[in-house]
C-alpha cells in the first residue's frame, strides 16, 4: 500500500510548520516599533488635542472644567485681526520663498555643474552661513534695516528671511543637481539652449522634489518664526499671526480658550503644507546624496 503524495510520513514535519526564529524576531521588532511610534504620535498630537478641546469653551467653562461653546472662536477676531495677520504671514512666506528659490536654483546649478577656480571656497563660505545662529546677527540686521527705512512694511522681513534661507537652498540644490547626468547638460548645450536654457527648460522640471523640499522647510520655519516679524515689521496692521498671538498672550488678562483657538489657526497652515508635500520631502533631501 503506497502513501499518498499529499500525506506526510509520521514523525516528520514539513518546513512550513517549523518555527522560524528570524521571522519571529522580525515580527517582534515590528510590534515594538509600532508601539514606539504610537507613543511618539500620542505625545506629538496631544498638544493639538488640548488646543482644540480648550478652544471649544468660554472662559467661564474653561475655569469650571465643563461645557462646550463656540464663543471663543466668535470672539477671537474682535481680540486680534486674525484674517489680516494670516494674510500677512502668507505674503511674507510666499515672497521670501520665491526669493530663496530664485537665488538657490541658479547658484546650486552653477556650483554643481560649472566648476571654476574658487567655486569650492565660495560654496563653503555660503554653506558656513547656515551655522550662524539667528540671535547672533539679529541686532546688526535690525540696525541696518532700520537705517534703510524698511521696517514699515513686509520688505525688511522678507530680506532677512531670504538671507537666512538662501544658504540652505544653495546647499540642497547643489547636492541635488550633482545627481543630474552631465550628458543631459552637454546635450542641451549642443542643441543651443545655453546654460540658462538648460537650467530652466531641462533641469528645473526634474528638480521638483528639491524645490518642494526647500518650500516646505522654509515655509514651516518662516511661518512659525516670531523674532523677525516682531522686530522688522513695526506696522501693527501688517504683523504676522505669531506676533499677534504673542501680543495676546502678553496681555494683563488673557482668555485661554481664545489663545488656544488662535494657536490652532496659526499651526494649521504649516501642518497642511507638510502633509501635502511630505512625499517630496524625503526624496528631495536624499536624491543626489545617494548617487
Amino acid at each position: 500500500m503506497t502513501t499518498p503524495l499529499l500525506e506526510r510520513p509520521p514523525g516528520r514535519e514539513g518546513p512550513a510548520t517549523a518555527p522560524r526564529p528570524g521571522r519571529r524576531r522580525v515580527r517582534t521588532g515590528r510590534a515594538a516599533l509600532f508601539v514606539i511610534m504610537l507613543g511618539v504620535a500620542v505625545v506629538m498630537l496631544y498638544p493639538f488635542w488640548v488646543m482644540i478641546f480648550d478652544s471649544l469653551k468660554t472662559e467661564a467653562q474653561f475655569l469650571a472644567g465643563k461645557g462646550f461653546s463656540l464663543g471663543s472662536w466668535k470672539a477671537l477676531n474682535s481680540v486680534i485681526p486674525v484674517g489680516q495677520q494670516v494674510l500677512s504671514s502668507t505674503i511674507i512666506c510666499c515672497a521670501s520663498i520665491i526669493v530663496i528659490v530664485l537665488i538657490g536654483l541658479p547658484a546650486g546649478f552653477a556650483f554643481s555643474k560649472l566648476r571654476f577656480r574658487t567655486s569650492t571656497l565660495i560654496f563653503l563660505v555660503i554653506v558656513s552661513a547656515m551655522m550662524v545662529p539667528l540671535q547672533a546677527i539679529l541686532m546688526p540686521e535690525f540696525v541696518n534695516i532700520t537705517k534703510l527705512g524698511l521696517t514699515s512694511g513686509y520688505f525688511g522681513a522678507v530680506i532677512v528671511y531670504a538671507a537666512l534661507g538662501t544658504p540652505f537652498s544653495v546647499f540642497l540644490f547643489t547636492t541635488y543637481f550633482r545627481g543630474v547626468p552631465d550628458e543631459l547638460i552637454e546635450a542641451g548645450i549642443v542643441d543651443g539652449l545655453g546654460y540658462f536654457g538648460v537650467l530652466w527648460r531641462l533641469v528645473v522640471p526634474i528638480a521638483v522634489p528639491a524645490i518642494a523640499t526647500v518650500t516646505v522647510l522654509q515655509f514651516i520655519q518662516i511661518w512659525d518664526d516670531l523674532l523677525v516679524g516682531l522686530l522688522f515689521i513695526q506696522n501693527t496692521s501688517q504683523r504676522p499671526i505669531t506676533v499677534g498671538l504673542a501680543v495676546l498672550s502678553a496681555g494683563r488678562t488673557t482668555s485661554i480658550p481664545e489663545l488656544m483657538a488662535g494657536s490652532f489657526i496659526s499651526a494649521l497652515p504649516a501642518m497642511l503644507v507638510y502633509l501635502g508635500f511630505q512625499r517630496y520631502l524625503v526624496k528631495g533631501l536624499t536624491m543626489g546624496i545617494d548617487r
